[in-house]
């Protein structure tokens, strides 16, 4: 049959964010929630369906890239523009963009700390990879009152 390629360490993994058809290679910086069993959590076992925390930096610059604008800003710092060179056709495109941009506020709260809270997919231990989607809306708000019971 088909050979089993164990994960027995990973820093990385492809992530993608649903709602703005994003999927970027991220660093795995920490395990944070596992439904099954605590010491999953403690040993930092990546099964599938775990809460990671991952890097926020690849999607936050897709993001301001894509749109034009930052985010994850504290509300209180000074906003630096440094005004970059575009032409007529960028700033237009960027323009139509900015009318169906729609950022959730936990996401930029996530955003603003440096770290996403993400759902593995994949199953690290049968196919040695750790592939995953960026918890956002009714499903982060799950995981994150289940994190604060724990």
């Amino acid at each position: 049959g088909n050979t089993k390629s164990r994960a027995l360490r990973l820093d990385t993994g492809n992530f993608s964010w649903g709602s703005e058809v994003c999927t970027r290679k991220v660093r795995i910086l920490d395990v944070s929630y596992n439904a099954s069993n605590n010491e999953l959590l403690r040993t930092k076992t990546l099964v599938k369906n775990c809460v990671v925390l991952v890097d926020a930096t690849p999607f936050r610059q897709w993001y301001e890239t894509h749109y034009g604008v930052k985010i994850g800003m504290k509300k209180g710092s000074s906003k630096s523009e440094e005004a970059e060179a575009k032409s007529a056709r960028v700033k237009r495109k960027l323009a139509t963009r900015q009318k169906t941009r729609e950022l959730d506020s936990a996401l930029d709260s996530q955003f603003a700390s440096g770290r996403l809270f993400a759902k593995l997919t994949s199953r690290p231990g049968q196919c040695g990879r750790a592939d995953g989607q960026i918890l956002e809306g009714p499903e982060l708000a799950f995981y994150l009152k289940q994190m604060a019971k724990k």
